[in-house]
């Protein structure tokens, strides 16, 4: 098959089964960072600009703005190479080095901002994107934490894939929450065929959807999962419980993925994967699948860095 251009290549991303890192054999890995620009998030990107197009909300010349911690960027910036438009990503200052120069690359303009602010803060990345957008002529801010495109991309596609690729067998589905999209949209599709399947929402330490109390949110080394606040694209309901794991564990289990499956995979899919193998290993003769987000290489400044490590307590 020959696709007629990038966007068309999206999806249909593998699945592997992670034999050696857990030998009784029951989990899978869907490899999402095997996308041509190399995440899940180029899933959401293209939904989210179609919708917007067929409501006449982004049109010729027009400018995609987003707040973003790198992949729904480089997602967007892929979109808008293939379609001529200019891509504007705000970013906090946490977000890898080699992320930034991957927008770069896809012709995007970057604004990093500090990481450390309140959304609803003008100068945090979210409230540049609301001041762009609202100041040039033809803007459109996708907005992933709201846009109901998001969680419907993985309704229409990774729910699908997941389903047929496993024959219908798969009983577990473990993904990092961020925007919750990815489980939102895919857990609604896999219940809808199997009301059974357990649907786990993995996420770093420090994020809202396993803090206990306000005072537990804080910053977290992991990037583009967790949040400060509960974003609309969250089916609040429909995720069956949360397992939370802490940076070390995440930047550990990313590292192991590599040494031991030839996965190289980034944090917060590593986070996903600790995770998982804690549900694997309750019951193996459950099919379990975990998606894995996003490329190493966007890391290896950090992950496989080990100044940066020490220099954040992360041996």
């Amino acid at each position: 098959m020959i696709h007629g251009n990038a966007l068309d290549a999206i999806g249909w991303t593998p699945l592997v089964r992670l034999a050696r890192l857990h030998p009784p054999g029951n989990l899978v890995a869907k490899l999402d960072y095997l996308n041509p620009a190399g995440s899940v998030k180029e899933r959401i990107a293209v939904n989210m600009i179609d919708q917007a197009e067929r409501q006449g909300l982004l049109g010729p010349g027009g400018t995609i703005i987003e707040p973003t911690s790198g992949n729904t960027g480089a997602g967007l910036a892929m979109v808008g190479a293939v379609r001529g438009y200019r891509v504007i990503c705000t970013v906090p200052d946490k977000v890898a080095t080699e992320k930034i120069r991957l927008l770069e690359a896809y012709g995007a303009e970057v604004i990093v901002t500090p990481t450390n602010l309140l959304p609803e803060d003008e100068d945090s990345y979210y409230g540049v994107a609301r001041r762009l957008t609202e100041e040039i002529d033809g803007a459109f801010s996708p907005d992933q934490y709201s846009n109901p495109s998001n969680p419907e991309a993985h309704y229409l596609t990774t729910g699908p894939e997941v389903w047929e690729q496993t024959g219908g067998e798969i009983d577990v589905f473990v993904a990092g929450v961020g925007t919750g999209g990815t489980i939102s949209g895919t857990g609604r599709y896999l219940r809808e065929r199997k009301p059974s399947v357990e649907l786990v929402g993995a996420d770093p330490e420090g994020s809202i959807y396993t803090a206990a109390r306000e005072e537990d949110i804080h910053q977290y080394r992991v990037e583009g999962v967790g949040e400060d606040f509960w974003p609309e694209t969250l089916d609040r309901d429909i995720v069956d419980r949360y397992i939370m794991v802490d940076d070390q564990q995440s930047f550990d289990m990313a590292r192991r993925v590599a040494e031991c499956e030839g996965l190289l995979i980034g944090g917060s899919g590593g986070m996903a994967v600790h995770a998982a193998l804690k549900v694997a290993a309750e019951d193996t003769g459950r099919l379990v699948v975990v998606l894995l987000p996003d490329s190493g290489r966007g890391y290896l400044s950090k992950i496989w860095n080990e100044e940066w490590l020490a220099k954040h307590g992360l041996e």
